[in-house]
């Protein structure tokens, strides 16, 4: 049976340039390749989770636009439950305007659109898809209220939650105290904990400062290294593979989609960190959001080969 995870969270139409380099501030770059791909913190992670082995239900909101019915027909070929994802009018679909250099870093901007429209009503109307829920799965670009009304819920339900802190807000002590586990990368990290993170042992700190404001478990991404865990019985940094980087943009949405779907099958974390990094280590030798997170049989056989 596959888990059934539920996600909450931001859609997006990802318009891609791809440069040599990174404009500086004032400046124009030429010869760029342009993409259109879907995206969205949200809807990446649900497509990485559905691609992994879930059962995942969307709850979103795009624009009743062309943009909005082409992210929901590609969650469609990708089998996740779209019943939830609401069209708002008035409300243009959300769009990231992104730039990649050859070195895979990147730049983005986005405009929320209907995303901003994703309310807390919008969750308390959905209550029984928590309840059906094995695991749920909440990032930060939609409104504050969506997310503490999606974490409180999972609280009052007693479901396992992952907050992705992304991108990087102030966050209530309140909110941390009902979550099951929090995925910072590094900058996101230190802006929650306060402590600047830059290696796997800064990275600990951080994660245990993050569980002394009432997070239950925290897994702090550090990119090509790895990714530490942080519990009150083990800290340990879990490496990932060595690849070469293409386009890292969806690299922590495809690990925590990966993340909820092992959780969701009974792993243990310590057994759940590697499958998501292996996920999102052959996602950033790809190129576009949602098009680079990889299907089961990928991450499985990679795996085996460990």
């Amino acid at each position: 049976m596959k888990p059934k995870i539920l996600v909450v969270g931001s859609s997006n139409t990802d318009m891609v340039v791809r440069l040599a380099r990174l404009p500086r501030p004032g400046e124009t770059l030429l010869g760029g390749e342009f993409q259109s791909v879907p995206g969205g913190k949200g809807a990446n992670q649900a497509v990485a989770a559905a691609r992994a082995g879930g059962e995942v239900t969307f709850l979103a909101r795009v624009g009743a636009d062309g943009l909005g019915e082409a992210s929901i027909a590609g969650f469609l070929r990708d089998g996740i439950d779209v019943s939830h994802v609401l069209r708002t009018e008035g409300k243009p679909s959300g769009v990231a305007l992104i730039m990649v250099s050859e070195a895979g870093e990147n730049s983005i901007a986005v405009a929320s659109g209907a995303n901003g429209a994703l309310s807390a009503e919008d969750v308390r109307q959905s209550r029984s898809l928590f309840g059906a829920a094995e695991i749920v799965l909440v990032q930060l670009e939609t409104p504050l209220e969506s997310v503490e009304a999606t974490v409180g819920l999972c609280a009052e339900l007693g479901k396992r939650v992952i907050l992705n802190p992304a991108p990087a807000l102030e966050l209530s002590d309140e909110l941390l105290k009902q979550v099951t586990i929090l995925t910072p990368n590094e900058t996101e990290a230190e802006i929650l904990s306060g402590i600047p993170v830059k290696d796997p042992e800064s990275a600990k700190r951080a994660g245990i400062r993050l569980l002394e404001r009432g997070v239950e478990s925290v897994i702090v991404t550090c990119g090509g290294t790895g990714a530490m865990l942080v519990t009150q019985s083990e800290q340990r940094l879990i490496p990932t593979r060595r690849v070469t980087a293409v386009d890292t943009t969806a690299a922590g949405d495809v690990f925590n989609g990966a993340l909820a779907v092992a959780l969701g099958e009974g792993k243990p974390l310590g057994e759940a960190i590697p499958f998501a990094n292996v996920a999102a280590s052959i996602s950033v030798t790809r190129q576009g959001a949602q098009p680079s997170a990889p299907q089961r049989e990928e991450i499985d056989a990679l795996l085996a080969k460990a």
